[in-house]
Protein backbone atom coordinates (compact mmCIF):
# COMPACT_ATOMS: atom_id res chain seq x y z
CA UNK A 1 0.00 0.00 0.00
CA UNK A 2 1.29 3.37 -1.18
CA UNK A 3 1.70 5.23 2.30
CA UNK A 4 0.75 8.61 0.59
CA UNK A 5 -2.66 7.67 -1.19
CA UNK A 6 -5.62 9.03 -0.01
CA UNK A 7 -7.18 6.05 1.68
CA UNK A 8 -9.28 7.67 4.85
CA UNK A 9 -10.43 11.12 6.02
CA UNK A 10 -7.31 13.47 4.99
CA UNK A 11 -6.73 16.47 7.96
CA UNK A 12 -4.01 17.93 6.21
CA UNK A 13 -3.13 19.95 9.51
CA UNK A 14 -1.99 16.93 11.02
CA UNK A 15 -0.26 15.48 7.67
CA UNK A 16 3.97 16.25 8.15
CA UNK A 17 5.09 17.78 4.73
CA UNK A 18 9.19 18.10 5.73
CA UNK A 19 10.26 14.31 4.34
CA UNK A 20 13.51 14.74 2.93
CA UNK A 21 15.33 11.45 0.73
CA UNK A 22 19.35 12.56 0.30
CA UNK A 23 19.74 10.59 -2.61
CA UNK A 24 16.66 11.94 -4.34
CA UNK A 25 17.93 13.10 -7.74
CA UNK A 26 20.30 10.07 -8.31
CA UNK A 27 17.36 7.77 -8.06
CA UNK A 28 14.94 10.15 -10.14
CA UNK A 29 17.53 9.83 -12.93
CA UNK A 30 16.93 5.50 -12.56
CA UNK A 31 13.24 6.32 -12.34
CA UNK A 32 13.25 8.89 -15.14
CA UNK A 33 14.59 6.17 -18.51
CA UNK A 34 12.29 3.32 -16.80
CA UNK A 35 9.49 6.11 -17.13
CA UNK A 36 10.79 6.65 -20.98
CA UNK A 37 10.65 3.20 -21.87
CA UNK A 38 6.97 2.39 -20.56
CA UNK A 39 5.44 5.39 -22.23
CA UNK A 40 7.05 4.02 -25.63
CA UNK A 41 5.61 0.52 -24.92
CA UNK A 42 2.40 2.21 -23.92
CA UNK A 43 2.19 4.11 -27.51
CA UNK A 44 3.19 0.91 -29.07
CA UNK A 45 0.51 -1.27 -27.64
CA UNK A 46 -2.04 1.89 -27.91
CA UNK A 47 -4.76 1.09 -25.23
CA UNK A 48 -4.17 3.27 -22.66
CA UNK A 49 -3.40 7.19 -22.45
CA UNK A 50 -2.57 8.61 -18.95
CA UNK A 51 -3.32 11.71 -17.00
CA UNK A 52 -1.65 12.70 -14.30
CA UNK A 53 -3.03 15.56 -12.12
CA UNK A 54 -0.81 18.24 -10.45
CA UNK A 55 -2.56 20.38 -7.60
CA UNK A 56 -0.97 22.18 -4.78
CA UNK A 57 -0.74 25.86 -3.20
CA UNK A 58 1.14 28.72 -4.92
CA UNK A 59 4.90 27.92 -5.16
CA UNK A 60 4.58 24.62 -4.08
CA UNK A 61 6.71 22.80 -7.02
CA UNK A 62 4.51 22.03 -10.18
CA UNK A 63 6.36 23.69 -13.05
CA UNK A 64 9.39 22.19 -12.06
CA UNK A 65 8.70 18.55 -11.00
CA UNK A 66 6.96 18.59 -14.48
CA UNK A 67 10.59 19.86 -15.88
CA UNK A 68 12.21 16.92 -13.72
CA UNK A 69 10.22 14.15 -13.98
CA UNK A 70 9.56 13.93 -17.49
CA UNK A 71 12.56 15.04 -19.31
CA UNK A 72 13.48 11.69 -20.43
CA UNK A 73 9.97 10.56 -21.67
CA UNK A 74 10.21 11.42 -25.68
CA UNK A 75 9.12 14.71 -25.95
CA UNK A 76 5.81 13.65 -28.70
CA UNK A 77 4.54 11.21 -25.73
CA UNK A 78 3.63 14.02 -23.26
CA UNK A 79 1.25 16.79 -23.23
CA UNK A 80 1.31 19.65 -20.67
CA UNK A 81 -1.63 21.88 -20.10
CA UNK A 82 -1.77 24.44 -17.67
CA UNK A 83 -5.41 25.80 -17.25
CA UNK A 84 -5.53 29.19 -16.09
CA UNK A 85 -8.54 31.67 -15.88
CA UNK A 86 -11.13 30.54 -18.76
CA UNK A 87 -11.49 31.90 -21.92
CA UNK A 88 -14.95 33.58 -23.43
CA UNK A 89 -14.63 30.58 -25.57
CA UNK A 90 -14.37 28.65 -22.38
CA UNK A 91 -17.55 30.12 -20.66
CA UNK A 92 -19.44 29.37 -23.02
CA UNK A 93 -18.83 25.54 -22.47
CA UNK A 94 -19.48 23.71 -19.59
CA UNK A 95 -16.80 23.96 -16.65
CA UNK A 96 -15.45 20.96 -17.82
CA UNK A 97 -15.43 20.79 -21.63
CA UNK A 98 -12.06 22.61 -21.63
CA UNK A 99 -10.38 19.70 -19.90
CA UNK A 100 -11.80 16.78 -21.71
CA UNK A 101 -11.11 18.43 -25.06
CA UNK A 102 -7.29 18.41 -23.60
CA UNK A 103 -7.16 14.67 -22.34
CA UNK A 104 -4.00 12.71 -23.87
CA UNK A 105 -4.57 10.53 -26.72
CA UNK A 106 -3.88 6.54 -26.14
CA UNK A 107 -0.21 6.30 -25.92
CA UNK A 108 0.73 9.06 -24.59
CA UNK A 109 0.83 11.01 -20.84
CA UNK A 110 -0.56 14.29 -20.62
CA UNK A 111 -0.24 16.18 -17.64
CA UNK A 112 -2.84 18.80 -16.28
CA UNK A 113 -0.44 21.73 -13.91
CA UNK A 114 -3.72 22.33 -12.03
CA UNK A 115 -6.60 20.61 -13.21
CA UNK A 116 -10.72 20.30 -13.48
CA UNK A 117 -10.21 20.87 -9.67
CA UNK A 118 -10.16 24.46 -10.07
CA UNK A 119 -13.43 24.20 -10.18
CA UNK A 120 -13.98 22.84 -6.73
CA UNK A 121 -11.33 24.74 -5.44
CA UNK A 122 -10.19 28.32 -6.64
CA UNK A 123 -13.73 28.94 -7.16
CA UNK A 124 -15.47 27.95 -3.79
CA UNK A 125 -12.74 30.27 -2.37
CA UNK A 126 -13.99 32.94 -4.79
CA UNK A 127 -17.41 31.65 -5.59
CA UNK A 128 -18.43 35.21 -7.42
CA UNK A 129 -16.42 33.91 -9.82
CA UNK A 130 -18.65 31.08 -10.95
CA UNK A 131 -21.19 33.66 -11.61
CA UNK A 132 -18.99 34.95 -14.77
CA UNK A 133 -19.97 31.39 -15.97
CA UNK A 134 -23.49 32.24 -16.83
CA UNK A 135 -24.97 28.75 -15.99
CA UNK A 136 -28.76 28.53 -14.72
CA UNK A 137 -27.73 26.97 -10.89
CA UNK A 138 -25.85 30.52 -10.29
CA UNK A 139 -28.23 33.07 -10.06
CA UNK A 140 -26.40 34.47 -7.01
CA UNK A 141 -23.67 33.87 -4.89
CA UNK A 142 -25.65 32.68 -2.06
CA UNK A 143 -26.64 29.54 -3.41
CA UNK A 144 -23.39 28.86 -4.25
CA UNK A 145 -23.42 26.60 -1.16
CA UNK A 146 -21.67 23.06 0.21
CA UNK A 147 -24.36 21.24 -1.81
CA UNK A 148 -23.99 22.95 -5.15
CA UNK A 149 -19.99 22.32 -4.63
CA UNK A 150 -20.81 18.43 -2.97
CA UNK A 151 -22.59 17.91 -6.81
CA UNK A 152 -19.81 19.05 -8.63
CA UNK A 153 -17.51 16.83 -7.36
CA UNK A 154 -19.83 14.43 -8.07
CA UNK A 155 -19.99 15.56 -11.87
CA UNK A 156 -15.77 15.02 -11.39
CA UNK A 157 -16.41 11.81 -10.22
CA UNK A 158 -18.41 10.69 -13.11
CA UNK A 159 -16.26 12.44 -15.48
CA UNK A 160 -12.73 10.53 -14.99
CA UNK A 161 -15.05 6.82 -14.08
CA UNK A 162 -15.86 7.80 -17.82
CA UNK A 163 -12.80 8.14 -18.73
CA UNK A 164 -10.94 5.58 -17.30
CA UNK A 165 -13.55 2.77 -18.55
CA UNK A 166 -12.67 4.19 -21.68
CA UNK A 167 -8.99 3.70 -21.19
CA UNK A 168 -7.52 6.41 -19.19
CA UNK A 169 -5.03 5.67 -16.33
CA UNK A 170 -5.60 8.77 -13.75
CA UNK A 171 -3.00 10.01 -10.98
CA UNK A 172 -3.92 12.96 -9.20
CA UNK A 173 -1.16 14.60 -6.79
CA UNK A 174 -1.82 17.25 -4.45
CA UNK A 175 1.76 18.78 -3.25
CA UNK A 176 1.70 19.24 0.51
CA UNK A 177 3.42 22.29 0.93
CA UNK A 178 3.32 24.17 4.64
CA UNK A 179 2.35 27.63 4.82
CA UNK A 180 6.50 28.30 6.63
CA UNK A 181 7.86 26.80 3.01
CA UNK A 182 5.95 28.86 0.13
CA UNK A 183 6.73 31.78 2.27
CA UNK A 184 10.70 30.80 2.47
CA UNK A 185 10.02 30.46 -1.79
CA UNK A 186 7.97 33.97 -2.23
CA UNK A 187 10.78 35.57 -0.49
CA UNK A 188 13.64 33.44 -3.07
CA UNK A 189 11.22 34.99 -5.33
CA UNK A 190 11.80 38.81 -4.34
CA UNK A 191 15.40 38.76 -3.49
CA UNK A 192 16.53 36.98 -6.46
CA UNK A 193 16.44 39.08 -9.50
CA UNK A 194 16.25 36.36 -11.96
CA UNK A 195 13.22 35.57 -9.50
CA UNK A 196 11.34 38.42 -9.46
CA UNK A 197 9.26 38.09 -12.64
CA UNK A 198 7.98 35.08 -10.86
CA UNK A 199 6.28 37.31 -8.22
CA UNK A 200 2.47 38.76 -8.35
CA UNK A 201 1.20 40.91 -5.94
CA UNK A 202 -1.81 38.29 -5.85
CA UNK A 203 -0.18 35.06 -4.77
CA UNK A 204 0.16 37.58 -1.16
CA UNK A 205 -3.87 38.15 -1.24
CA UNK A 206 -4.31 34.32 -1.91
CA UNK A 207 -1.45 33.36 0.90
CA UNK A 208 -3.86 35.55 3.46
CA UNK A 209 -6.68 32.81 2.15
CA UNK A 210 -4.43 29.37 3.32
CA UNK A 211 -7.12 28.36 5.62
CA UNK A 212 -10.02 28.13 3.28
CA UNK A 213 -7.92 26.60 0.73
CA UNK A 214 -7.01 24.38 3.30
CA UNK A 215 -10.91 22.99 3.95
CA UNK A 216 -11.57 22.79 0.44
CA UNK A 217 -8.51 20.72 -0.36
CA UNK A 218 -9.23 18.47 2.61
CA UNK A 219 -13.23 18.32 1.05
CA UNK A 220 -12.65 17.45 -2.21
CA UNK A 221 -9.27 14.97 -1.51
CA UNK A 222 -11.94 12.89 0.80
CA UNK A 223 -14.77 13.10 -2.09
CA UNK A 224 -12.88 12.35 -4.65
CA UNK A 225 -10.16 9.79 -4.30
CA UNK A 226 -11.35 6.51 -6.10
CA UNK A 227 -9.61 3.51 -6.25
CA UNK A 228 -10.04 4.02 -10.41
CA UNK A 229 -8.79 7.78 -10.30
CA UNK A 230 -6.73 8.13 -6.69
CA UNK A 231 -5.67 11.20 -4.93
CA UNK A 232 -1.70 10.82 -3.20
CA UNK A 233 -0.49 13.49 -0.97
CA UNK A 234 3.00 14.11 -1.21
CA UNK A 235 5.15 16.01 1.27
CA UNK A 236 6.41 19.26 -0.77
CA UNK A 237 8.65 21.45 1.12
CA UNK A 238 11.74 19.30 -0.51
CA UNK A 239 11.58 19.85 -4.40
CA UNK A 240 13.78 16.76 -5.09
CA UNK A 241 12.74 14.47 -2.61
CA UNK A 242 8.73 15.04 -4.26
CA UNK A 243 9.92 14.68 -7.68
CA UNK A 244 11.07 11.81 -6.75
CA UNK A 245 7.91 10.47 -4.64
CA UNK A 246 5.80 11.69 -7.73
CA UNK A 247 7.91 9.58 -10.27
CA UNK A 248 8.41 6.69 -8.25
CA UNK A 249 4.36 6.54 -7.56
CA UNK A 250 3.82 7.06 -11.27
CA UNK A 251 6.42 4.42 -12.34
CA UNK A 252 4.75 1.89 -9.61
CA UNK A 253 1.46 2.38 -10.62
CA UNK A 254 2.06 1.76 -14.83
CA UNK A 255 3.69 -1.20 -13.97
CA UNK A 256 0.56 -3.13 -12.41
CA UNK A 257 -0.99 -2.61 -16.32
CA UNK A 258 1.77 -5.08 -17.53
CA UNK A 259 2.06 -2.73 -21.35
CA UNK A 260 3.11 -5.02 -23.77
CA UNK A 261 4.33 -3.97 -27.47
CA UNK A 262 2.16 -5.53 -30.40
CA UNK A 263 3.79 -8.36 -32.05
CA UNK A 264 4.63 -8.21 -35.69
CA UNK A 265 1.83 -10.38 -37.49
CA UNK A 266 2.59 -14.46 -38.26
CA UNK A 267 2.89 -13.86 -41.96
CA UNK A 268 5.24 -10.93 -41.47
CA UNK A 269 7.26 -13.37 -38.77
CA UNK A 270 8.23 -16.02 -41.31
CA UNK A 271 9.14 -13.71 -44.00
CA UNK A 272 12.03 -11.44 -41.87
CA UNK A 273 14.94 -13.61 -43.30
CA UNK A 274 13.50 -12.64 -46.80
CA UNK A 275 12.82 -9.07 -45.59
CA UNK A 276 16.46 -8.84 -44.69
CA UNK A 277 18.13 -10.45 -47.51
CA UNK A 278 16.37 -8.15 -49.82
CA UNK A 279 18.08 -5.77 -47.63
CA UNK A 280 21.16 -6.50 -47.81
CA UNK A 281 21.36 -7.66 -51.29
CA UNK A 282 20.90 -3.65 -52.09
Amino acid sequence: MNKYKVNNTVNLRETTTKVVDKNAEKKLKKIRKELSKLQNTMYAEGKYAVLICLQGMDTSGKDSLIREVFKDVNSQGINVHSFKVPSELEKKHDYLWRHYIALPERGKIGIFNRTHYENVLVTRVHPEYIIGENIPAATSVAVLDDDFFTNRMEEINNFEEHIVNNGTIILKFFLNLSKEEQKNRLLRRLRLKEKNWKFSPGDLKERKLWDEYRFCYEDLLNKTSKENAPWFIIPADDKPTTRLLVAETILKSLKTYNFKEPKLPKKYQVEIENYKKQLESE
